[in-house]
């Protein structure tokens, strides 16, 4: 069983033409013996999966920058839009860590207030939870976008249609 050369999806052999997206398929002539080679690692999967992999907690951006990069979810606006926003969760999870927990951390330190820790880690835990919830939202299948960072993927989205 091969796969679709621009969607993914299951075609036969002898298919000439995917019959899902109706793209022309590679035939494989008597002189090619055994299954074929994806050109695109990414061709088996679901744009859902894609989409879940962007959320994983500290490691999804690396999966967000592939399904950005690949060929296969080059036109899928959704998938692309939950890449984005992956990534900017994990931008503001780098802010929090790097920037406002030393902060608070600092300025709680020069007034001497005891609880300088508690809004850093409750920042980080509030990111964490964005996490979790979009990787619930999206096994799901519910669109669901983020109050700014979701403003920000779209609008990320747009621009490179344009």
């Amino acid at each position: 069983m091969a796969f679709c050369v621009q969607c993914g999806n299951r075609v036969a052999d002898a298919d000439q033409f995917c019959a899902k997206c109706g793209a022309r398929q590679k035939v494989a002539g008597p002189h090619t013996a055994g299954p074929q080679i994806a050109s695109d690692p990414l061709a088996g999967i679901s744009g859902r999966t894609a989409s879940l992999l962007c959320y994983i907690p500290w490691i999804g951006w690396i999966a967000a920058i592939v399904v950005l990069a690949s060929n296969r979810f080059r036109n899928d606006s959704q998938v692309r839009f939950h890449a984005f926003q992956g990534l900017y969760i994990f931008v503001a999870w780098l802010m929090v860590e790097w920037v406002v927990s030393p902060f608070l951390s600092a300025s709680g330190w020069l007034l001497g207030m005891p609880f300088h820790r508690l809004g850093g880690g409750l920042l980080q835990l509030g990111v964490f939870a964005a996490w979790i919830f979009m990787l619930v939202k999206v096994s799901h299948e519910e669109n669901y976008k983020l109050p700014i960072l979701g403003d920000l993927a779209e609008r990320s989205v747009s621009e490179q249609r344009s």
